[in-house]
């Protein structure tokens, strides 16, 4: 499986998602520069966190704008699976390949600390190696992660079990306490918390190994890294 790790002007956990899916994983990565975005040789799309384009006029909206993204939307319909993470997250809401908007945290503070979560949704393609409800460790990084939609829209994120992650303790104001969601074709995943880096045990947490396992088996083969 071939991955690409798009990079923005302001990315800054790019190579983290690299080194998760090429060093730990041993897949196939390219890190891909937004403007010279060819995807159609990728098996799975990428959006790091940071600050794209220094989170000017909204955090991921000038990244939402460009023609990157309108590729990522044409491969995103075709049913390509697609991780945004953190920035990577803000992006795919404001390109509106996710329902609903980040708003700042609840007490306007920047937060980098782990997280407990839930696994609300464990039969995606990004969490089939989860058990239900199993309770994993991811690291936050963000000053705006407090993820906000109206009640029609969370209604139908419950109904289609589009919620793949919840935190134990909400740490920033989101609604039902979601830290990641799925489109309703359950390909696309934008997540706050980084599952990159909590990849090695010496870091504090290999639990995010799993989300890159189940893209790879996605619930049909056995993983096995290249050697």
């Amino acid at each position: 499986m071939k991955f690409a790790v798009i990079v923005f002007p302001g990315s800054n956990c790019d190579h983290d998602m690299y080194h998760a899916v090429k060093d730990v994983l041993k897949m196939e990565a390219d890190l891909v520069w937004f403007e010279d975005c060819h995807l159609e040789n990728y098996d799975a799309i990428l959006l790091p966190g940071g600050f794209s384009y220094g989170d000017y006029l909204r955090s991921g909206a000038i990244a939402a704008a460009s023609n990157c993204l309108q590729q990522i939307r044409t491969h995103a319909a075709e049913g390509k699976p697609i991780l945004g993470v953190c920035n990577g997250f803000q992006i795919l809401l404001e390109a509106g390949l996710l329902p609903g908007a980040m708003l700042p945290n609840q007490h306007l503070a920047f937060m980098c600390h782990q997280e407990k979560l839930s696994v609300a949704n464990h039969t995606s393609m990004f969490t089939n190696q989860y058990e239900k409800n199993e309770i994993v460790q991811f690291p936050i990084a963000h000053g705006e992660g407090n993820y906000f939609c109206d009640g029609v829209t969370l209604n139908q994120l419950k109904q289609n079990n589009q919620i793949a992650f919840t935190y134990q303790n909400n740490p920033n104001g989101s609604a039902a306490d979601i830290a990641g969601i799925l489109n309703k074709q359950g390909n696309v995943l934008g997540m706050m918390p980084h599952p990159e880096r909590a990849v090695e045990a010496l870091l504090g947490s290999d639990d995010g190994l799993k989300v890159f396992q189940s893209m790879i088996m996605n619930g049909r083969v056995p993983y096995v890294a290249n050697v």
